[in-house]
């Protein structure tokens, strides 16, 4: 749920995570990542996985994810803090 996949032939595989605002928050390269890691980076986000495409979308996933950056590693989120967000939720919403 609220993840896109778009293929550009010749690019190098990333996660671009976006705001509600379609602004840029992040680039995560997935080019040394395996699938099964790749799974769990998206569920570590926030991501809701359907368990069938018809499968409705509980209401506490229909924004998400919309979690703090703090769940990424520091290297990969360019080795810079997070902002501090005590209420848990990502600073544009």
């Amino acid at each position: 749920h609220n993840l896109e996949m778009k293929h550009l032939p010749g690019a190098d595989p990333e996660l671009v995570l976006l705001s509600h605002r379609y602004e840029e928050l992040e680039r995560i390269p997935l080019s040394d990542m395996t699938r099964e890691e790749i799974n769990q980076l998206v569920q570590d986000l926030g991501f809701y996985r359907k368990e069938t495409p018809d499968t409705p979308v509980p209401e506490e996933f229909q924004f998400a994810p919309a979690r703090p950056l703090t769940t990424l590693l520091p290297h990969q989120a360019g080795g810079k803090d997070p902002p501090d967000n005590s209420e848990g939720e990502h600073p544009d919403l």
